[in-house]
């Protein structure tokens, strides 16, 4: 039994329900009429880890316009119920507008935990529900648990120095929110055999206070950094624009990307949507190669779930040697050319040369 806390003497201008009244871990999926986005079934995976050790439903939340097709999706890869808001007037996204919908959905069923993917909607959206709620949140974490004594959830993340990880709780508010960045977490298998229950909700749409007047999709030539299977990064160590060039040749051979650090990006050699790291971008490559890069715990955070990590540094101390699968001690030009003209040689052989090497384990 948990004791209710005396709201009175902590914070006597946010009303606080008993706990026990709150169950549920709820997962706030993004989608449109054209997608679920990835990054919403992504928090599926801390999900199931909170509500296993609460012994909680799995909940997936969509709010749009033409999104109740994507219920099945959420079912199959771990919510066991959906609860869906799909609405006309919703066609068009307002940051207050979604948010409200979901306070009016907190209030209504009392969640335990409220899980947000930290893209730019869900930054946008996911404070504003906190604090409507009078209620916690707890940004960019990089893993999630419980405490079996209490039952809170503890958000982990780093702290700014990367150094060490805090674990935050919010003893006496409910629901415990938390956000993670885009591919911090894998998503969960899909299971064709899961069913779960859809609950069709209405809702009140608050006037946004603004209006859309142009809507222009923007054309990208290149693969979001987030999205590639092969990135080439770059670190200060490359010295100016000359190695990001070299860096450049090297991911165009190898049909990748060019990403870099959160120094290089500093220096301008590197576009901000463009860095890796705790303040950038995490991604999932199949290959990652680092050039010049030290490996700084804020930089390594940022490449967990890459399949491979091969590292060139001059230092044979750097950090990044620590956590590479394959590492080069050398001058990252000399290491590079090399690599160019060994890649080189290998496509004159044929396409599927370099599409062996790069299935080798």
């Amino acid at each position: 039994m948990v004791q209710k806390p005396d709201c009175e003497k902590l914070c006597p201008e946010w009303p606080c329900d008993d706990p026990e009244q709150f169950k549920g871990v709820w997962v706030v999926a993004e989608a449109d009429e054209n997608e679920l986005h990835e990054a919403s079934l992504q928090m599926l995976t801390p999900a199931k880890k909170i509500a296993s050790k609460l012994g909680e439903k799995i909940v997936g939340v969509l709010v749009g316009y033409n999104v109740k097709k994507w219920a099945d999706e959420l079912i199959k890869h771990g919510a066991d119920e959906v609860i869906v808001v799909d609405d006309s007037r919703l066609k068009t996204y307002y940051p207050r507008v979604y948010g409200q919908v979901i306070v009016d959905l907190a209030k209504k069923y009392k969640p335990s935990v409220i899980l947000v993917s930290a893209t730019m909607r869900g930054r946008e959206m996911a404070p504003y529900i906190a604090n409507t709620l009078r209620t916690g949140i707890t940004a960019d974490c990089t893993d999630f648990d419980v405490d079996e004594k209490t039952g809170d959830v503890l958000m982990i993340r780093p702290p700014f120095a990367a150094i060490m990880l805090a674990y935050i709780k919010t003893p006496f508010r409910k629901p415990q929110m938390g956000t993670a960045r885009p591919n911090v977490f894998p998503v969960p298998p899909r299971d064709e055999s899961r069913t779960g229950r859809v609950i069709e909700e209405t809702a009140s749409i608050i006037d946004p206070g603004m209006e859309l007047a142009v809507y222009k999709p923007v054309k990208r030539e290149e693969v979001l950094i987030e999205k590639a299977e092969i990135i080439v990064s770059v670190g200060k160590g490359v010295g100016g624009p000359d190695g990001v060039k070299l860096a450049e040749e090297l991911a165009k051979i190898l049909g990748g990307v060019v990403g870099g650090s959160r120094k290089a990006v500093d220096a301008g050699w590197i576009p901000p949507d463009r860095q890796v790291g705790q303040t950038g971008k995490s991604v999932k490559p199949v290959l990652y190669i680092a050039l010049a890069i030290s490996g700084a715990a804020q930089h390594m955070i940022g490449v967990r779930e890459a399949g491979r990590i091969v590292a060139v540094n001059i230092d044979p101390d750097a950090p990044i040697f620590q956590q590479s699968d394959y590492g080069v001690v050398g001058d990252y030009r000399e290491v590079t050319k090399a690599l160019i003209e060994e890649l080189r040689r290998l496509k004159e052989q044929g396409p599927s040369a370099l599409e062996e090497l790069l299935k080798e384990e």
